[in-house]
């Protein structure tokens, strides 16, 4: 079996704070070549940015891919809502579990897999501040740990 070339060109660390990821899914993203180009520089901010279903298509919103430098009139808006590209059964699977339990679809990574541009999209239930605050003093505790072993070791 071949091993997948992945190369990550941006990652949400935010929203592993503010949610608890319970499903992550890959989606394909339609994108226009001056953006792939603008992708391949690093010029993306996933910061803000969530998905939404209208109309029975995934759209991500709010994803901010800077003008490609070299780019003309094809150079289109930093901020447009992109289509992601997912089958029509995990779309609708989606839509009845954000629209009943309350989850929210957050992007929570932009990679190239080969040649294609891919995210990564979590199912997210919101934290409270009690559990940002107990995350918090967790990786504390291991971060701790972890230095205290490389000391005697």
């Amino acid at each position: 079996m071949e091993k997948e070339n992945i190369k990550v060109m941006a990652r949400n660390r935010e929203a592993y704070h503010e949610y608890f990821v319970e499903e992550e899914m890959e989606a394909g993203i339609e994108l226009c070549g001056t953006e792939v180009k603008s992708i391949r520089q690093g010029t993306l901010n996933l910061k803000d940015s969530w998905c939404g279903i209208k109309d029975g298509e995934l759209i991500l919103n709010q994803m901010h891919i800077s003008p490609y430098d070299h780019g003309n009139i094809f150079n289109r808006d930093s901020k447009r809502p992109r289509r992601l590209l997912m089958h029509k059964r995990e779309i609708m699977r989606l839509f009845g579990k954000v629209k009943q339990d309350g989850y929210a679809l957050i992007p929570l990574s932009v990679y190239f897999k080969g040649s294609r541009v891919k995210v990564k999209v979590g199912l997210c239930k919101g934290k409270k501040l009690y559990d940002k605050r107990q995350a918090a003093a967790e990786r504390d505790a291991k971060r701790q740990i972890d230095r205290a072993m490389k000391e005697r070791y």
